[in-house]
């Protein structure tokens, strides 16, 4: 199965929610997440899927959406929010932003970006202030035009800016994890961002992941735990850890 994302959709609204994990089996946690994407497609998500973190500690859950009034989406957060309870036992939860796709690039020609289980994506986020998001969404992809054709194993892209939040996102899908490598170490991002950057005061971050599950996958046949046993599974995770120091 794919996700498939229109470079500049008017009519949708895509949603993240990020989390650290804070249990030892994150495998439980890509589960809880999977059946939590299950529940949404009753309330209207029409695809979605989850990114984990390769190096760092960090889960993203994707969701998109037909375009809804702003009380529309508080309604549906808190709707969302009430069904992460298990969820919200395994992770905590860092951050949820509605955000709108607004430019991309592809090396087929088409006009979607498209990722499927096992993609290599990388995400770069940069925040501001509000006053300057719009400016910033110019600077993103005026970095984003000059460096696309000359990023070797690169499949496609996507600029998104956040709705409530003033955040713009980034995401770039790979041919293979070599790829994004040889990018991440043989560029010197800083020399040539900085000039489009420099007259913002911004927070950058950037991670690379894996995407572990699409809408549409058969889920991955864990056994149910229930919370309880979740904990007393974890506690005795790290107290043989501790044994083994």
């Amino acid at each position: 199965m794919t996700c498939s994302v229109d470079f500049n959709s008017k009519d949708l609204d895509i949603s993240f929610f990020v989390f650290k994990p804070t249990v030892v089996i994150v495998d439980h946690l890509v589960h809880g997440l999977q059946e939590f994407s299950l529940l949404t497609e009753n309330l209207g998500c029409l695809q979605s899927s989850i990114f984990r973190s390769i190096h760092g500690n960090m889960i993203i859950w994707y969701g998109a959406w037909h375009k809804r009034s702003s009380d529309e989406k508080d309604e549906l957060t808190a709707n969302l929010q009430s069904m992460l309870t298990n969820v919200t036992r395994m992770a905590v939860f860092v951050e949820h932003n509605f955000l709108d796709a607004y430019a991309g690039e592809s090396r087929d020609g088409s006009s979607t970006v498209k990722f499927s289980t096992g993609d290599i994506i990388s995400i770069n986020s940069v925040v501001t202030s509000t006053k300057d998001l719009n400016d910033l969404c110019y600077a993103v992809l005026a970095i984003f035009k000059s460096r696309f054709s000359k990023i070797e194993g690169i499949s496609a892209g996507l600029c998104m800016k956040g709705q409530r939040l003033p955040r713009v996102v980034c995401i770039h899908v790979w041919k293979s994890l070599q790829f994004c490598y040889s990018w991440v170490l043989n560029s010197d991002h800083r020399k040539w961002m900085m000039p489009y950057l420099e007259r913002f005061s911004t927070d950058m971050k950037y991670d690379i992941y894996r995407v572990v599950f699409v809408s549409g996958d058969n889920l991955v046949n864990l056994p149910y735990i229930s919370p309880h046993q979740m904990l007393e599974n974890e506690e005795e995770s790290r107290q043989g850890q501790l044994m083994q120091n």
